[in-house]
């Protein structure tokens, strides 16, 4: 008797910020079902808490430039463990469609037949400044927000800087130098800006300036990565909304 073949599948769970708490109630069952979890470095460790004690744990973030796993390498674990008819859950900070390569990873899986359901997750590029006491529009003040990256990339590109009232940056410590350069080409020196390290999680540090200042300031202070950088008058309101979390 002939046993039909189990079907895998591959969950890609956004898991938030940085606070294990910020995960959504579907991402968090289906990480509790994973028969084998593929994670990023940038996730809340206390999620794997959650994983089941038979699951298989595989680390392939990035961390300082250096690669646990290749992309590459990434795909085809997934696609692997899939065909062996598992539960892959795909562990992403943030959402895995805002610079988290999530796109990506289901093309190359829906390509060689492999289910694949999407798990939002609170990005940090709004998450992040909200805990921070900044909101990204406000009425009269910025109704525009834009998202970029603020990495220089191999082909040495420019950093682009969009038309819209707030701007935000993520994997911006490394060549915020060039990225504050870029914006002075449209932007005042007096425009207020604020850049936010290990948002949402308890080591966070928020250093307000102007583009006059903000690199001096960060780089006196030593901030390191993950980092967003925000841009835009709504940056004066954190004086007023900001409250200490609990």
């Amino acid at each position: 008797m002939n046993r039909e073949k189990k079907q895998g599948k591959v969950y890609l769970i956004g898991v938030g910020p940085g606070d294990p708490e910020l995960i959504t109630i579907k991402g968090l069952r289906f990480l509790k079902r994973a028969e084998v979890v593929l994670y990023d470095h940038l996730i809340p460790m206390d999620l794997l808490k959650e994983v089941s004690r038979s699951a298989r744990l595989i680390p392939v973030g990035k961390k300082h430039g250096a690669h646990s796993m290749s992309q590459d390498a990434i795909n085809e674990c997934l696609f692997h463990e899939a065909q062996r008819g598992k539960k892959v859950a795909r562990l992403k900070g943030g959402d895995p469609y805002v610079f988290g390569r999530g796109g990506e990873e289901i093309l190359f899986l829906k390509a060689r037949g492999v289910d694949v359901e999407v798990v939002p997750g609170v990005s940090s590029v709004i998450a992040v400044p909200a805990l921070a006491g900044i909101p990204l529009t406000q009425r009269h003040l910025a109704m525009t927000v834009a998202v970029a990256s603020g990495h220089v990339t191999e082909d040495n590109d420019p950093i682009p800087v969009p038309d819209a009232d707030t701007l935000v940056y993520v994997m911006c410590v490394s060549d915020l130098d060039k990225t504050v350069k870029q914006i002075l080409k449209k932007r005042s020196a007096g425009t207020p800006c604020a850049v936010i390290e290990n948002g949402a999680m308890p080591g966070e540090r928020v250093l307000v300036g102007t583009l006059r200042n903000i690199v001096h300031k960060s780089r006196t202070a030593k901030l390191v990565a993950p980092a967003v950088f925000v841009v835009g008058d709504v940056v004066r309101l954190r004086a007023r909304i900001f409250t200490k979390r609990a």
